[in-house]
């Protein structure tokens, strides 16, 4: 089985792998469900500056795929957000090449929807692209789209983590402005969705650039495969000048809605043709649908009780690669919560001797605490205490338990705290 995180997530088999983590499939055993599960590869200041404000942020709306909950675990971070298991918009051109009309809008619709909910909290997403817009799988039904990955997203007012005239984003994707070295904006994220729309309906990747040569005399002639008043609509989306561009992903929406139904009815026909399907594949070994077996060899999670059907395994065993490549993450030992390894029971000073059957009024006498063989109970008589130890003393080497997480966990947790701090203190003097 995968390993536990933090003593709350277990890592199942990696789904992707991002430009600084990689993306598991991962069972939460506090809330009984399957995440997905992005783990922090790289270490450096500027990697956990990102990580920390990507997990930071929270927008609810069911076309945003945002950070759930975070965790820490010795010198690793990850945070999880919801499983959305039908693959991304790069996956459907692949399988079905360019999309109807019909189909196209509402897809544009809904990622429009979530990018009004995104701007509404002054947050400019600066990498959409078709990679980063992932699909429920619905089948045959109606498309349910979750725009993901807010790893190079900020916050407008926020101080900017890359060095001047430097550039981040996916190229191909890129406003002019933001080329020109423009602060990030709103109309860069419409100008991006314009191109989305563009690669959907043609099956092509657009070329950012080639696009503006177009613009020269004017909005250029609808492209093959592009409906006119579809054409309307992203022509002024993919507008060179911001000024020319739509305002709002709410005003985009809005004319969208007007395109749509000034469709042919032939597009709309078309639609039933598409299906949307599982890109996850079956579980690996070991994880059912209800989450890890209880036959398999899944350690403990560290401060709660787990499943578990065998005896604690060698202590190479924890070293040893699991059955999908993943790292494994040995269990702290001695800590808060830590399962303590079984050890052997002391042998008695004085072996047992043969004695003589009791009276009958006589208690039965106790079976000495270690003549029986190694995993059986000995049997004792009530109010007996074990071996070497008077009734109702506690064992004189007992470890004293003391409150809070083991330094493994709250160090890194720290650490987090005080980076954020920092970079809201450094924001402050920077306004």
């Amino acid at each position: 089985m995968g390993e536990v995180f933090a003593g709350r997530y277990e890592l199942a088999d990696p789904i992707g792998r991002g430009g600084v983590g990689a993306v598991w499939r991962a069972w939460d055993r506090r809330r009984k469900r399957y995440v997905a599960a992005k783990v922090l590869q790289q270490s450096d200041a500027h990697s956990l500056l990102r990580f920390v404000r990507e997990q930071a942020l929270r927008i609810d709306h069911p076309h945003v795929l945002a950070p759930a909950s975070w965790a820490a675990d010795d010198d690793k971070v990850l945070f999880t957000m919801d499983l959305v298991a039908g693959g991304s918009l790069s996956h459907l051109i692949g399988d079905y090449g360019p999309l109807p009309p019909s189909f196209v809008c509402t897809l544009l619709d809904q990622l429009l929807a979530g990018l009004t909910a995104v701007h509404a909290e002054d947050v400019v997403h600066r990498d959409i692209k078709p990679a980063n817009i992932l699909l429920e799988p619905t089948g045959r039904g109606r498309p349910h789209l979750r725009l993901s990955d807010f790893g190079i997203s900020m916050r407008k007012g926020e101080p900017r983590l890359t060095e001047t005239n430097f550039v981040v984003g996916t190229p191909g994707y890129f406003a002019p402005e933001q080329l020109m070295g423009a602060e990030p904006d709103f109309t860069a994220d419409l100008y991006a969705v314009g191109l989305v729309g563009l690669y959907l309906l043609t099956g092509h990747k657009p070329d950012s650039m080639e696009m503006v040569s177009r613009y020269e005399h004017g909005v250029p002639p609808a492209p093959d495969r592009v409906p006119e008043p579809l054409w309307q609509v992203l022509g002024q989306l993919l507008q060179p000048d911001p000024q020319y561009r739509f305002r709002t992903a709410t005003g985009a929406r809005k004319a969208l809605a007007g395109a749509a139904e000034m469709l042919t009815p032939d597009a709309t026909a078309e639609q039933e043709t598409v299906e949307v399907f599982d890109h996850l594949g079956p579980l690996p070994q070991g994880f059912g649908p209800d989450g890890p077996l209880a036959g398999g060899d899944s350690a403990d999670p560290v401060g709660g009780a787990g499943v578990s059907g065998s005896p604690a395994a060698p202590a190479a065993a924890a070293t040893a690669p699991s059955a999908t490549g993943s790292f494994h993450l040995a269990p702290p030992q001695g800590g808060f919560g830590a399962p303590e390894q079984p050890r052997t029971p002391p042998a008695p000073d004085n072996p047992p001797t043969q004695a003589s059957p009791p009276a009958a009024s006589a208690p039965p006498a106790s079976v000495p605490y270690g003549s029986a063989p190694y995993g059986a109970v000995p049997q004792r008589t009530a109010g007996a205490a074990p071996y070497g130890l008077t009734a109702g003393a506690a064992p004189a080497g007992a470890p004293a338990r003391r409150p809070g997480p083991p330094p493994k966990v709250a160090i890194p947790v720290l650490v987090v705290a005080l980076i954020c701090l920092t970079v809201g203190v450094w924001a402050l003097i920077a306004a």
